[in-house]
Order: C-alpha cells, then structure tokens, then sequence
C-alpha cells in the first residue's frame, strides 16, 4: 500500500492576549475553536520584539499542576526559578523543560542584564498535558543549551532543530512521558521537509514567522493548520519568501480535560484541591533568588 500524505482538516488563527507581567503574545490555542489538540494544551509566541532597556517583561511566582511546560526561548535570555530551589539562566536557543506534576511553584524573568540593555526577545511556552496516573509525579526540571539540541540540514532547504522525539535521524534530549515530536523548522524560500505522523497521532504546524503551504494548502504568519488523520505523513513549504514552522505531533491521551489557570487536571474536584493546596503553601515557596548568574544545566 502506498504511504498517503496528510491532509490540512482546519486552519485556526491565532488569539491576541497578554500574559505574566503584560508581555503580549499569539496563541493559535487554546482558543474558542480550538481547544487543545491533545496532547498538546497550549502554544504561546512572545515576540518577537526589539525591546528598549526596562520594557522587557516575565511571568513572576506563579503555580503550576498536571502537566509540562516547555520554553524554547529563541532571542533574548530568562532567569528560571522554581519552588524546588532550581535555578538556572536560559539564553538564546535554550529550552527549560519543566514538569509540574504534583505541583510547584515557579517564576520566568528577564535577567537584569537584559533589563536594563533591552534588546530582542522571541520565544515560544508550550504545554503538554500529563495522564492521569502521572499528574501526582514529583516535579522535575531539565534544561538544554542551544548546543544541547540536535540540528540536521536537509538538501530541500530546510533546517530543523528537534527539542523532543526524533525525526530526519536526530533525537531530541528531553526525556517524555508521552511519545511526542517537538521540532522547529527553518525554511529557505523554496524550501520544504517532510514530517512522520504515524497513525494515531495527532499532528499540528504552526507558523511562527514568514508563511507557509502545509500539504499543500496555504498557511498566512500567526496561523496553525490541523492535519487530518489520514495518512502517515506531512509536507511543509516555503513556496515564497523564508518561514519557519513549530512542528507538533504526539499521542493523544484521550482522557478529560479540566483546566484553571494554572492547573490542568481530570475533574473539577482536583482542580479544586489544587487550588486549596497551592493556598495552603503545598505546592511550596519562592525564596530569595539570585538572577545575576548564569548556571549551566539545571539539576534534574
């Protein structure tokens, strides 16, 4: 039998808000018409945005309960801490990989350095949910260095850096609970790569930058084509001008999603025992934290 190429089943443009102190992002979901595409729960692009010294801005102390964030930060640099005594400073092509779980407490900001300098800021927050049997895991904090992630250049023009799963033979170093592709791919105009999707998983293409054709169906900047189930494989493109794509694929959970802020559980019960705990000081404290340093792979 031949192997069929996915089709794009909807388009979904992408929500203007702002989150943490006021910095403004895109957010293709979730959103009113999408949801979460499972097991995907979020994604957020900051930027990018060339920033004045003082403008630049960070999500302060704030918890997290029942699943993964993923930050890919792709100009400018963030000072990580958490509840658990992690610290750590990512810088441009790094990813803080932390996994909630039970739950902690956690704060993203500019260094002081990039405070006061300003400069250009562009990242991406992604989150992956968690089943069931592992929303109670003690959370746990991996980090990678722009060096740390694996890059491969295809001869059809495109650039591909893997944060987690494996694809045109490079695997990325983020140890999952759930089997996922994280991959970013740089495309020169005219360029294109082809994706695995096996069956059952569910596969997303966002645009971060430039515009794209997705299996062939045109995709504008900001925008996220949903593929549809029906073939093992996709195709991105820059037909006209460079781009470049967060490529998401992984394997539906299948499980009820109820969600609060910062809190992604199964049942309104437990969102409301993560409320009660988070209050109750379970989830834990933010300490003095040192962010003029820089730390080099965060202790897992």
């Amino acid at each position: 039998m031949t192997a069929a190429e996915r089709t794009v089943a909807r388009i979904a443009r992408p929500l203007h808000t702002h989150e943490g102190a006021g910095f403004p992002v895109r957010r293709p979901f979730p959103t009113a018409e999408l949801p979460f595409v499972d097991p995907f729960l979020m994604v957020d692009q900051v930027g990018p945005v060339e920033l004045a010294p003082g403008e630049a801005k960070g999500a302060p102390p704030h918890p997290h309960r029942g699943f993964e964030t993923i930050q890919y930060v792709l100009d400018g640099d963030i000072a990580n801490a958490d509840s658990r005594g992690h610290r750590a400073v990512v810088g441009a092509g790094g990813v803080p990989w932390l996994t909630a779980g039970s739950g902690i407490v956690h704060e993203a900001l500019p260094t002081e350095e990039f405070l006061a300098a300003g400069g250009r800021q562009h990242m991406l927050q992604i989150w992956l949910n968690l089943p069931a049997r592992l929303k109670s895991l003690p959370p746990r904090s991996q980090n990678a260095g722009a060096d740390d992630l694996p890059t491969v250049t295809t001869p059809e023009g495109a650039r591909l850096t893997v944060l987690a799963g494996s694809s045109h033979g490079v695997t990325g170093p983020f140890a999952t609970h759930t089997p996922v592709l994280v991959a970013h791919a740089r495309l020169a105009p005219g360029g294109r790569a082809t994706f695995t999707a096996p069956a059952g998983h569910n596969a997303v293409a966002y645009v971060m930058t430039g515009e794209a054709a997705v299996a062939a169906e045109p995709v504008a900047d900001g925008h996220l084509a949903v593929l549809a189930p029906d073939g093992d494989h996709f195709t991105i493109a820059a037909p006209g001008g460079a781009a470049e794509v967060l490529v998401l694929t992984g394997v539906p959970i299948g499980e009820p999603v109820a969600r609060s802020g910062p809190f992604v559980m199964n049942t309104a019960a437990e969102l409301r025992q993560a409320e009660k705990d988070f209050a109750t000081g379970r989830m834990g404290h933010m300490g003095q934290v040192d962010r003029t340093g820089r730390t080099g792979r965060m202790p897992v």
